[in-house]
């Protein structure tokens, strides 16, 4: 049997996107455990996980305080039970297939795996200031932070369950939780490897 793969969604307003992306993840990640943690989303969202009736089959969180990104990731997080644990963002549902790649690339020693606009191969198709603001964001961090990872910004990763051993995400601001984690399995000795999208 293939390794459990636990992909965490946090949804906030995503009534858009919350269907396909969860059919295309259960179309394209084997042993599939959905976490799925909602911030009281206003637009229907809320009524449509009701709907799919996914409470029996996969682990949703309905907060009614708490609220933001980082938060609501690490709750997300601390229900997993997978071998390996992955985040998506919710309206990307067209890169749910690269998960089966990126656990083959586990599987070459590797510990993490990052999809990244910046590596051979990749690209950032959003309007010019905000690629051009990531771009050279990224550049920042890692002139700052000294080690080579060219897409601290991504945040669609997989990776091993094992790391959360040794390392935590703290549960504030919104994707800058995301760029410290990478520094601390970076700091940790954990093998981080980029993959184009």
């Amino acid at each position: 049997m293939s390794l459990k793969t636990s992909i965490i969604l946090c949804t906030y307003n995503e009534v858009n996107y919350i269907k396909n992306t969860i059919s295309e993840l259960e179309r394209n990640v084997p042993n599939l455990e959905l976490v799925i943690v909602d911030d009281l989303s206003t637009d229907g969202t809320i009524e449509v996980l009701k709907e799919l009736n996914l409470q029996n089959k996969y682990k949703i969180i309905f907060r009614k305080r708490s609220r933001g990104l980082a938060s609501a990731f690490v709750r997300g997080i601390t229900e997993t039970t997978g071998d390996q644990i992955g985040w998506l963002d919710t309206n990307m549902s067209e890169l749910a297939p690269r998960f089966l790649e990126m656990s083959d690339e586990i599987k070459k020693k590797n510990d993490i795996i990052i999809l990244s606009r910046y590596v051979d191969g990749g690209g950032d198709k959003r309007n010019l200031i905000r690629a051009l603001c990531s771009k050279y964001f990224n550049l920042f961090c890692r002139l700052v932070l000294t080690f080579k990872v060219k897409d601290f910004t991504s945040s669609i990763f997989l990776m091993k369950r094992e790391i959360m051993d040794e390392v935590t995400f703290l549960g504030y601001g919104h994707g800058e939780f995301f760029i410290e984690f990478l520094y601390k399995v970076y700091k940790k000795g954990f093998v981080i490897k980029e993959i184009p999208y």
